[in-house]
C-alpha cells in the first residue's frame, strides 16, 4: 500500500470490533485472567502482553502500530508528551559517567533537562554546531553514548547532515536519536538516514487539533525496543488511551493537513522574503536557506513552521507591535494544530556552541489551515504596526 492508504488503514481492525471503523477507547487499569497459568504467562512476556493498564491497552497498541508504520520503523512506544518521550529515552540510554552530544539548535526544554537533571546524575553534555556534519567525529569520546539531533532546529531550522553524523556515531558505538517532529515522520524517513531512534511530540502534527498531549519513540531494532520499553515502564511512563485515540484520529488526516500546511507556509514564506522589513526567512524549502540542498536530499516536503528575522534596525518594541497586531495568528506556544500561531523567538540567547548570524529580532510562525489570503492580510497588518512603531 502507498503511504496515504496505510495512514487510513494501519491500526484499524473493524472485524475485531463489531465492524466499527475506529478502534474503541479501552479505559483500563486492571486486566483480569481466567487462571493462574494465564496470569503467569502474561508476566513472562510482560513488556508485550496486555496485563495492566500502564503497559498499554488495545487502543495504545493500535496507535503505536500506526506510528511505527508511518516512521518506517518496527516498534513504537507512546508516552504522555513529546518531552516525556525525549527525557525517558535519554534516561534509558545513559548512566553516570557517560557523555552525550546534543545539537545547539535543540528544543529548549531538552537543553534544560541535560543541563540540570542529567548533569546532576553525572552525565556530561557537549553541545555542537548543528551544521557540523562529519566534523562531529572530533567531538566523540570513548564514553560518548549517543548523539541527540533535531532536524530542522525548532527555532533556527538548520538541517543536519544525519547520514554523516550517524556514520561518526556508529563508528564510536554510539546511537543517534532524532527529534523528528517537524517532518511528522511523513516527510522524512529517519531510519533510512542512519537514525536509531526517532522521537516525536505527537502533540503537534499527529494529533493535529491542539487537544491532546502525546509523545512517541520509534525504533527499527527489537533489542533496542525492549531496552527502552523496560526502562520506560519502570519509571511509570505511559500515555492515556484517550490521548492515543486522538492521536489515531489525527493520523487519518495527516497527509492532506500537511499538504495544506506546506502549500500555505511556502506561499507566505516566499511573500515575506520580498518584504523590506524582513532580513531572512528561515524556511528549509526556500532556495535562499543555507541548508536547502540538504533539505532536498533528506525530505519529501515541508510544513508551515518557520522563522522570520527582521532587519537590524527593528526594535524589540516594534517586533512586539507586529505580534500584538495579529488576529488570525494567535500568540501561543506549540504548533502543528489547525490554528495559526506566532511567538517571539531569540535563538541567540540559548546557543552555546555556535554563533547566531543575525542581529534583528525574530518571530516563529506556524501556518495553520486558515485561508492563506486571510493570513497574508493579517501579516500585512502586523508589518504596518511594526513600521509605525519604528518611526
Amino acid at each position: 500500500m502507498k503511504k496515504d492508504t496505510r495512514l487510513t488503514t494501519v491500526g484499524r481492525k473493524p472485524e475485531d470490533n463489531h465492524g466499527i471503523v475506529n478502534p474503541p477507547v479501552y479505559h483500563a487499569s486492571t486486566v483480569t485472567f481466567p487462571s493462574v497459568a494465564a496470569l503467569e504467562e502474561s508476566q513472562r512476556h510482560f513488556l508485550e502482553s496486555i496485563h495492566y493498564g500502564r503497559f498499554g491497552t488495545p487502543t495504545t497498541r493500535a496507535f503505536e502500530e500506526a506510528v511505527a508504520d508511518l516512521e518506517g520503523g518496527s516498534r513504537c512506544i507512546s508516552l504522555p508528551s513529546g518531552l516525556a518521550a525525549i527525557t525517558a529515552t535519554l534516561l534509558a540510554l545513559v548512566k553516570q559517567g557517560d557523555h552525550i552530544l546534543v545539537t545547539d539548535s535543540v528544543y529548549f526544554p531538552t537543553r534544560k533537562f541535560c543541563d540540570r537533571l542529567l548533569a546532576g546524575l553525572g552525565i556530561k553534555t557537549t553541545y555542537y554546531d548543528p551544521r557540523i556534519g562529519s566534523g562531529i567525529a572530533e567531538l566523540m569520546r570513548p564514553e560518548t553514548r549517543l548523539i541527540f539531533t533535531e532536524s530542522p532546529g525548532s527555532l533556527s531550522f538548520e538541517i543536519q547532515d544525519l547520514p554523516a553524523i550517524a556514520a561518526a556515531a556508529h563508528a564510536g558505538d554510539a546511537l543517534v536519536v532524532l527529534d523528528n517532529t517537524w517532518s511528522a515522520g511523513f516527510y522524512m524517513q529517519a531510519f533510512e538516514l542512519g537514525v536509531d531512534i526517532s522521537i516525536q511530540a505527537a502533540t503537534k502534527f499527529i494529533v493535529g487539533h491542539s487537544d491532546a498531549m502525546l509523545g512517541t519513540v520509534t525504533v527499527n531494532d527489537e533489542a533496542l525496543y525492549f531496552r527502552l520499553k523496560e526502562q520506560i515502564v519502570m519509571t511509570g511512563n505511559c500515555a492515556g488511551p484517550d490521548d492515543c485515540y486522538l492521536g489515531l484520529r489525527g493520523l487519518r488526516s495527516l497527509s492532506p493537513r500537511l499538504a495544506r500546511h506546506q502549500e500555505s507556509g511556502l506561499a507566505l514564506a516566499q511573500w515575506l522574503e520580498t518584504r523590506p522589513e524582513v532580513a531572512a526567512v528561515l524556511h528549509p524549502a526556500l532556495p535562499s536557506f543555507p541548508d536547502h540542498e540538504l533539505w532536498k536530499r533528506d525530505f519529501t516536503g515541508s510544513v508551515g513552521l518557520f522563522g522570520v528575522v527582521f532587519q537590524d534596525h527593528v526594535s524589540i518594541i516594534a517586533r512586539n507591535a507586529f505580534l500584538d497586531a495579529l488576529e488570525h495568528f494567535a500568540l501561543g506556544y506549540s504548533w502543528g494544530g489547525y490554528e495559526s500561531l506566532a511567538i517571539p523567538a531569540n535563538p541567540a540567547s540559548i546557543r552555546t556552541a555556535s554563533d547566531w548570524p543575525y542581529k534583528g529580532p525574530c518571530v516563529r510562525l506556524h501556518v495553520g489551515l486558515d485561508d492563506v489570503a486571510d493570513l497574508r492580510e493579517d501579516l500585512e497588518k502586523g508589518l504596518a504596526a511594526l513600521n509605525a512603531a519604528s518611526t
